[in-house]
């Protein structure tokens, strides 16, 4: 039997499934690519987990309907850059839409050209391994060939909506 057909049908509306998610607190991410011109492509994510130690996987999730699709689709490489409880501002901005989110921000360039962010508590540089299309978005699996951290940095966490330096008691 198909596990899909299998499920209850929901008893919610998404705005209760998306409060209720709200509810798991999680970090703050910014995953960074570039484009084959070369533009540099980033956004604010808290859909990031570890997968496997051998090999080193990580993963990821970004709705099929964003606009950056194109470039972690199509792309080799990618960064995922764990924020630090410093860096809300940093969030924020790479939530924006319209805007060049990499002005003024200072970062390197990583594996495969995707731009790694100074300041950040911790950084995977990941080649882009799979891709598995689950409802409304894709959950990228990202092989790390480089990682780091700062070993006393505190990270930004978001819980409910907002943007915490420290776990809410």
């Amino acid at each position: 039997m198909d596990p899909a057909e299998s499920a209850c049908p929901a008893a919610f509306d998404p705005q209760q499934f998306r409060a209720a998610l709200g509810m798991f607190a999680t970090g703050v991410t910014i995953v960074t690519a570039r484009a084959q011109d070369g533009t540099l492509v980033g956004l604010t994510a808290n859909s990031f987990n570890s997968v496997s130690l051998s090999p080193p996987l990580v993963l990821w999730s970004l709705a099929q309907r964003a606009g950056s699709m194109p470039v972690f689709s199509r792309g080799s490489h990618y960064a995922i850059n764990i924020l630090a409880a410093d860096q809300k501002d940093l969030a924020q901005r790479f939530a924006t839409r319209d805007i060049d989110r990499f002005a003024g921000v200072r970062w390197r360039e990583g594996c495969g050209g995707a731009p790694v962010l100074e300041g950040c508590a911790a950084v995977f540089e990941c080649a882009n391994r799979s891709q598995y299309e689950e409802g409304d978005h894709v959950i990228f699996v990202g092989e790390v060939e480089a990682c780091s951290r700062v070993p006393d940095a505190q990270p930004l966490i978001f819980h409910g909506g907002r943007y915490y330096t420290e776990l809410p008691i």
